[in-house]
């Protein structure tokens, strides 16, 4: 677990506060009070950068001068993971907020980062497309805040993850490099992966300041179909048996005795799914709503903290089993408030081949174990941030 937040000087903020007008602004530069705090604790100051170039300044800047840099989008987020070690700069990508292209004949989209999933999905439909995902609170996650914490939402089963759809990435390193790799062509595969890499990353490599993604034509229609199940086992049966069928669900997820069903297509192809659907089970009209069912776990006063999971398909009835209150993708992602002993539950999640994250700060480790790949993180992170000044301490294993 890492250690708690250093304090921060007054004199330490003056300073730096100083230096950072002088890149960005004085008008995009401010002590920070309580309502910037990160995990219980105030940083130094907050900047609000305008563009890459000014991104990559701050940086440099507070790498040099040895200060923690924290990342920020919408702050939906910013509790996922371990606290840092260390937090000095809140760096606010508020300002960089542009749909800079969008190649509406090539079905990609140049998009900077702290612009909202809400206003990016806004802008595309005007041509008809989307990005293919559904995040948490998309009127205020950014699109550098659901890459950085790699969340995709159901929409994943129909049309993959974020890592399948993004296809270029800017990176400012902490020593102030910009770094850039994919582009606007779908079927660039060409050079260092770095999207890929970004994604999931917790801000940890580098500040995402813009991305390139390849879109999908907005359904022309949709219907949401609902199957009460009476267990955890039903509810296993129904998700196999969909997923074995020949059909093409946009997503599927398993929450409170109910299986939803996300169909998008043409009238007669959503009425042919349904069809074979019914023979799982009675069939209902399911409410759109039901695919905002993850942000009803939050605002829910329960005794214990928020979780995410993964499970195989298969197995999703045994990790259910212990749970009162999920939400779980036939892709074997599942979030649920869990009140009983999480470190129990984690290691029984990981004897079956699963994991579990803590959301939100405890005291508790937030990762669990990582498995054989932390020395390769941290020779990525070594390369990348050789000096720790991106949120240190927050990913895996310490990183």
């Amino acid at each position: 677990m890492a250690e708690r937040f250093r304090p921060a000087s007054r004199t330490e903020a003056d300073g730096i506060g100083e230096v950072l007008r002088a890149i960005v602004g004085p008008e995009h530069v401010r002590l920070a009070t309580e309502v910037d705090a990160v995990a219980g604790v105030v940083p130094l100051v907050v900047v609000e950068p305008a563009d890459e170039r000014q991104t990559a300044s701050v940086l440099r800047c507070a790498n040099q001068a040895g200060l923690a840099v924290i990342p920020c989008g919408g702050g939906t987020k910013l509790d996922w993971g371990n606290p840092s070690r260390q937090a000095d700069v809140v760096l606010s990508v508020r300002r960089l907020n542009q749909v800079i292209e969008h190649a509406w004949a090539d079905l990609t989209v140049t998009v900077e980062a702290g612009c909202t999933v809400a206003q990016l999905q806004r802008t595309l439909a005007q041509h008809g497309q989307r990005l293919a995902v559904d995040p948490l609170w998309p009127e205020r996650a950014t699109i550098g805040g659901i890459l950085a914490t790699n969340d995709s939402g159901t929409l994943r089963l129909g049309y993959g993850a974020l890592r399948d759809l993004i296809i270029g990435v800017t990176l400012a390193l902490a020593d102030g490099t910009i770094a850039s790799s994919g582009g606007k062509v779908v079927k660039n595969v060409a050079g260092y992966d770095l999207p890929k890499l970004a994604t999931g990353s917790l801000g940890t490599l580098g500040v995402i300041t813009r991305a390139v993604f390849r879109l999908h034509p907005l359904p022309r229609n949709t219907r949401t179909l609902t199957i009460a199940v009476g267990d955890a086992d039903a509810m296993q049966r129904v998700i196999l048996s969909i997923l074995g069928e020949q059909l093409a669900p946009a997503a599927v997820q398993a929450r409170d005795g109910n299986v939803d069903i996300l169909l998008e297509g043409t009238l007669d192809g959503i009425a042919a799914q349904e069809s074979v659907i019914k023979k799982f089970g009675e069939v209902r009209e399911g409410s759109p709503a039901v695919w905002k069912a993850r942000e009803d776990l939050w605002p829910s006063s329960g005794a214990g903290p928020i979780v995410k999971f993964t499970t195989l398909p298969s197995r999703i009835s045994a990790a259910a089993a212990p749970l009162s209150r999920f939400v779980i993708q036939a892709t074997g992602i599942g979030y649920a408030r869990f009140d009983g002993d999480v470190q129990e539950l984690r290691a029984a999640m990981e004897r079956d081949g699963g994991s579990l994250m803590i959301l939100g700060a405890t005291k508790l480790d937030a990762w669990g174990s990582p498995g054989d790949s932390l020395p390769l993180m941290r020779a990525v992170k070594e390369q990348f941030d050789p000096k720790g000044t991106l949120n240190p301490g927050r990913f895996v294993g310490g990183i």
